[in-house]
């Protein structure tokens, strides 16, 4: 039998076995972790120079000029509305009352103005689309026009007109709805504070005109009452003909004698 000492090995085996535990001969080379990182950091700034290096620079001035291939010349753009001054200026979605159809038929979205003549005092109401400026309602606002709340929607409001947006004169119905009740009621108060000054306007106007008629009546009557003055003077001359006549015959009679 094989008696086992403390510097005896059972035969077979190795005389000495490497634990698992001990680290291998490349770990035990590789550098610190700190250094390791260090060494990365370094390594990405390099690359990071180069690359902003080899970069193209943005908006870099060459000095080269290229003319253009078409020259725009600049247009003047009228809108007809440079000799009116805007009293109100809402957002608002216009509607207009299709008889044929019996319903609402929408005109456009944008903006509502209330524009007055600077020379003759006339207030118009026109309103345009947003985007694209299509005229959606253009009339005169005249005394005998009226707006009132729509039933049912404290936002919009309806009035009639006769309107030339389409290039001619159309009796319609219009309705206009606001985004806040607010805006409404500005609206409907600026429209008949128009309408009743408008009405005002027309009277001052019809007295002028009187005023202007009477005048040019009077200045006739007295061009008139003068040419008959001188007519009469005219017939009233005396007559001296006869007696120059009477005069050269009598010079000659004493000259014969």
């Amino acid at each position: 039998m094989y008696k086992l000492t403390p510097d005896s090995h059972p035969p077979g085996f190795p005389l000495s076995i490497t634990s698992p535990l001990r680290t291998s001969p490349s770990l035990s080379n590789s550098p610190p972790p700190a250094a390791a990182m260090a060494s990365s950091e370094a390594a990405e700034h390099r690359v990071a120079e180069e690359e902003d290096t080899n970069a193209p620079a943005e908006d870099e001035d060459t000095g080269a000029q290229i003319a253009p291939i078409v020259k725009l010349e600049e247009v003047a753009v009228t809108t007809g509305e440079e000799d009116e001054d805007s009293i109100l200026d809402l957002k608002a979605k216009l509607y207009r009352f299709d008889k044929d159809g019996n319903q609402w038929k929408e005109r456009g979205a944008g903006s509502v103005k209330f524009l007055k003549h600077k020379m003759t005092g006339k207030v118009r109401l026109v309103m345009r689309q947003s985007k694209t400026l299509k005229i959606c309602a253009n009339h005169l606002v005249l005394p005998a026009m009226t707006v009132q709340e729509h039933t049912g929607n404290e936002k919009s409001c309806v009035w009639h007109a006769t309107d030339f947006a389409d290039g001619e004169l159309k009796d319609e119905l219009f309705c206009i709805r606001f985004a806040t009740v607010e805006n409404c009621k500005t609206f409907m108060e600026k429209f008949q504070d128009v309408a009743a000054s408008q009405d005002a306007h027309e009277e001052e106007e019809a007295e002028a005109k009187q005023e202007e008629d009477q005048g040019a009546s009077d200045t006739a009557e007295l061009l008139e009452k003068l040419t008959v003055e001188e007519k009469k003077g005219g017939e009233n001359e005396p007559d001296t003909k006869p007696k120059v006549e009477a005069d050269e015959k009598d010079e000659e009679t004493s000259a014969s004698n």
